[in-house]
Order: structure tokens, then sequence, then C-alpha cells
């Protein structure tokens, strides 16, 4: 079918997404039941666990760190360079990655935006990295919310007082969670930059040819 052709990549995508958050539900709800097996809490269900802050939590926890790496990486692309990478434009360019695009605004297949005025083109110009850093944003708040809340349930547990919203964001355990994550998609994406330049994968549009020397930039 055509329509899988053409949407194959974000369909493949997208059931892995729903496999693998389906899988951490489960194995999650069954370490959580343990925990509270340990300190002689009765289990919880599925349908409670779905919006605790266990699962929650790790689930947002995860999101802020892709978001911020690929915000990153859109935007520090655009000013920054690797010779010999093809995540790379080349350094020694004489031509722009993008010519204005107030050059198009009279052509019927350009996007909305860009024929419809200035304003609009400009903040079209910047909307990917804008939009993926408002997720990170977004994803951000929200497992502060859900962690502040597994936070709170464990101090019920353990007889402690419960930590409000502002202790939580300035915790270590809260900063611990996002780093150990962070750091991971800043390092992976550094290593597909750096691996880019010498070696290769045939057919995708994330390699240089093959038969491409090694201090040719861009895919």
């Amino acid at each position: 079918m055509k329509i899988l052709r053409d949407n194959g990549l974000t369909i493949v995508l997208m059931l892995a997404t729903v496999i693998t958050v389906t899988g951490m539900l489960f194995t999650g709800l069954e370490v959580y039941n343990q925990e509270l097996v340990e300190h002689r809490a009765g289990e919880m269900r599925l349908a409670e666990y779905v919006v605790s802050g266990h699962y929650l939590s790790a689930l947002f926890e995860n999101w802020e760190s892709e978001f911020l790496q690929m915000s990153a990486y859109v935007m520090l692309t655009a000013f920054l360079f690797q010779r010999g990478s093809a995540e790379s434009k080349d350094p020694d360019g004489e031509a722009e990655q993008d010519q204005d695009p107030a050059k198009e605004k009279h052509d019927p297949q350009a996007p909305w935006p860009v024929r419809a005025g200035r304003l609009s083109r400009a903040v079209y110009s910047y909307s990917l990295g804008s939009a993926l850093f408002l997720l990170f944003v977004i994803s951000f708040v929200l497992h502060l919310r859900y962690s502040a809340s597994a936070a709170a349930a464990e101090a019920v547990m353990h007889g402690q007082a419960v930590p409000g919203y502002l202790d939580h964001l300035s915790s270590a355990q809260f900063w611990f969670e996002s780093f150990q994550n962070w750091q991971s998609e800043f390092l992976s994406t550094a290593l597909i930059v750096v691996l880019s330049i010498f070696l290769r994968f045939r057919g995708s549009p994330e390699s240089k040819p093959v038969a491409s020397p090694h201090s040719e930039t861009g895919a």
C-alpha cells in the first residue's frame, strides 16, 4: 500500500513506541508492587499505576532528555560545524543551507507561513527547534510534577515528611534523575557526529555515500 510505503518510518517508530511504553507499564507495575509488598502496603492495580508518580515520572524523565537532545541538535547544527561529518554543514560551503524564504513568498507550493507575511515566515523559519524545545520544557515540568508525587509517596511509606514541589526541584534526587539521562543523550549525539566521519551505512540519509572521502562534510 502506498500509505505504508510513504509513511513506513513513522509507522514503525510509533509502533515501537507503543510496544516499549506498554512494556514499561507492565514491568514498572511489577517492580513497584514488589516495593509496596516489602513495605507491607497493598499492591497497586494497573489503572492506578498508569497515573502514578512512579510510572509517569520515569516516562516524562525520558521524554524530557530526548526532546532536549533533539532541540539542542537542531539548533547547534545551524551554527556549529564538524568537518567530515554527515551530520554537519560544510564549514567551507559558500552557499547558505537555506535561502531567504521571502524569495519564495509567491510560490503556491511553499508552506502557507512562508506566503503569509514576514512575521509568520520568521516564526516558521525556526519552528522545528522551537517546537522541540517547547516539548522539552513541557516534559521537564511533567517530570517534576510526577517525580515530586513519587517522592511524596515514598516519604509516606517511610513515615517521613512529604516534600513540596520547590523542595523537590532543589533536591539532588530530581537533578540526578535528569542528569543521568541528559549526559547519555549528549554523548550519543556526539558519537554519531564523529562516527559518521569514518563509518557508513549504505542507503541511510544519515550516512555519507560509501565511497565518499572522510573529509567530505554533509550527507
